[in-house]
């Protein structure tokens, strides 16, 4: 019998809700527990070494064992952070752990872990983009990882699977992905560093109320027939593949359940959209076909 092949996960929790958490811990197919004690692919087997959520270690030992991660597997495990980064008065607003009595804030943690590890996975929109602790007025100077690093000249692949919180396969898959093919490659990634697989089109341009928007037919307020553009909905400019994917095992999403996409996975959410329920202005909207001409071309 093969040997399996263990590769080490750090999961970090930064500043956040613990939704983009539970969110993947709601995962189906496969479920998280299949993800955790099984092999992902043959042969392989991600072993967890730290989730707030779901470790039954505490205290000094799981600090250690975090720091021997980072110490004797250098370029061999994920680290997966979720929550944006503060920055303001030392990044004093969260930390993870103590260190000499003294609180360890999570941008050191990122830092000194992203130097070491395989690739980065920003999982949620909060650490791929800032996210609602962003928004203005940021006191606590929140930012991205890759601002972060960016600004410490970090060269670890990263990859933003961006989402509030983001859907549980977006994850899973792109974990599958890197154990069976590889780090995902600039082709793999759009230019904001997410999978293409799940964020390569607009939510627009599979919604089930697009022919409402064809036809011009206009929603005036929730709960009537038509297309919600007029009631904010930011579909059109909003790349994810929830229409087709949908979401508590595929019974439903956003747009379905009567409400329009907020835009969630884009680094604009929220204070560059405008109000939830207030119409998108100056938009170049898609028209039929445009996705597939661009296709052939």
């Amino acid at each position: 019998m093969s040997k399996v092949k263990e590769i080490s996960a750090v999961w970090i929790p930064a500043g956040a809700c613990g939704g983009c958490a539970v969110s993947m811990l709601n995962a189906v197919a496969p479920s998280i527990k299949n993800v955790l004690i099984d092999e992902v692919v043959p042969g392989v087997h991600i072993s967890s070494k730290f989730h707030l959520n779901i470790s039954a270690g505490s205290g000094d030992p799981v600090i250690k064992l975090i720091e021997d991660v980072g110490e004797h597997e250098k370029g061999k495990f994920l680290l997966i952070v979720d929550g944006v980064i503060p920055t303001a008065e030392g990044g004093i607003f969260c930390s993870v752990g103590e260190r000499g009595k003294k609180p360890i804030p999570v941008r050191q943690w990122v830092v000194d872990l992203g130097k070491k590890a395989m690739a980065i996975i920003a999982l949620g929109t909060c650490s791929s983009f800032g996210g609602i602790p962003g928004a203005r007025p940021n006191l606590t100077g929140v930012k991205s990882l890759r601002e972060i690093f960016k600004e410490e000249k970090i060269k670890t692949p990263l990859i933003n699977i961006p989402g509030c919180p983001p859907h549980p396969d977006w994850f899973v898959g792109t974990v599958a992905k890197i154990l069976i093919a590889g780090l995902p490659t600039p082709a793999d990634l759009d230019d904001l560093l997410r999978p293409k697989d799940f964020y390569g089109l607009l939510i627009h341009e599979n919604c089930q109320r697009r022919s409402y928007f064809d036809e011009g037919k206009f929603a005036k307020k929730f709960g009537d027939p038509g297309c919600l553009y007029e009631l904010g909905c930011k579909g059109p400019i909003t790349y994810a593949d929830c229409p087709i994917r949908q979401w508590n095992n595929g019974v439903n999403w956003c747009i379905k359940a009567g409400m329009g996409c907020q835009g969630c996975t884009q680094p604009e959410f929220p204070d560059s959209q405008g109000s939830f329920y207030e119409k998108l202005t100056d938009v170049d909207m898609p028209k039929i076909g445009e996705f597939w001409k661009r296709q052939e071309g």
